[in-house]
């Protein structure tokens, strides 16, 4: 069984989110994906995130009618700072060793690898699925010192257009898959600002999401869009 983890806020979940998951699942052949939004941060700014337990409502909502997609509140229920090796090792136990994680991860976020806790171990834990995102080259990944064995040919086919897939063999036996999707504009911040501001958001999200944030009156104060 192939396992995609797709962690984040999701503050709100977009069609976006939906729409990475739906490629990198039928890409990589992986049997699920599932969603793992993050917790409550310690001192988090008024208005700047909705609650762990709205976020996760959301993701539900976005969800429900996905056989694929799944839903876990294991970062949520974690007291104190969360990190991604802790919820990997807590996911192969509650998996077993039959079970292959795949960890989805936008280019941007994967180029701060480095300073995660434990990221050399993180690498022989699960395969990585690194998903372009806007401005930002694939090339710049052959400079991160935990992957010296990345082949810039390859990286700079992607930047350029001329491939849209590339996988790399780690030396642990782990897989790096680069994937270069279709552009994807919608964006939480700019969600967030057109709730703010009264703006329509039809399109940007699924409908039963909409409709819980404005239920809810989420977002309403968040004058700084961050």
């Amino acid at each position: 069984m192939h396992l995609g983890l797709l962690g984040g806020s999701f503050n709100p979940i977009h069609r976006c989110h939906l729409s990475i998951a739906e490629s990198a699942r039928r890409l990589l052949q992986l049997d699920r994906i599932l969603f793992i939004p993050t917790g409550d941060p310690p001192h988090k700014q008024p208005g700047t995130l909705a609650a762990a337990q709205h976020r996760y409502q959301m993701v539900r909502l976005a969800i429900q009618d996905q056989p694929a997609f799944d839903l876990t509140d294991i970062e949520i229920r974690r007291s104190g700072k969360s990190y991604s090796i802790d919820t990997v090792r807590a996911l192969q136990e509650q998996y077993g060793t039959d079970m292959e994680l795949f960890f989805i991860i936008g280019l941007d976020a994967f180029l701060d690898l480095p300073s995660w806790k434990e990221a050399a171990q993180l690498l022989t834990l699960c395969h990585f699925v690194v998903i372009s995102r806007p401005a930002t080259a694939f090339l710049t990944v052959a400079s991160l010192p935990l992957l010296p064995e990345l082949p810039k040919k390859e990286l700079l086919a992607l930047d350029a257009g001329r491939l849209e897939r590339a996988d790399v063999t780690l030396k642990n036996g782990r897989t790096v898959t680069f994937l270069r999707l279709p552009p994807c504009e919608s964006s939480a911040s700019d969600i967030r600002a057109r709730v703010a501001d009264g703006r329509p958001v039809a399109n940007l999200l699924p409908p039963l999401v909409e409709s819980y944030i404005l239920r809810e009156g989420l977002y309403r104060e968040d004058s700084e869009r961050l």
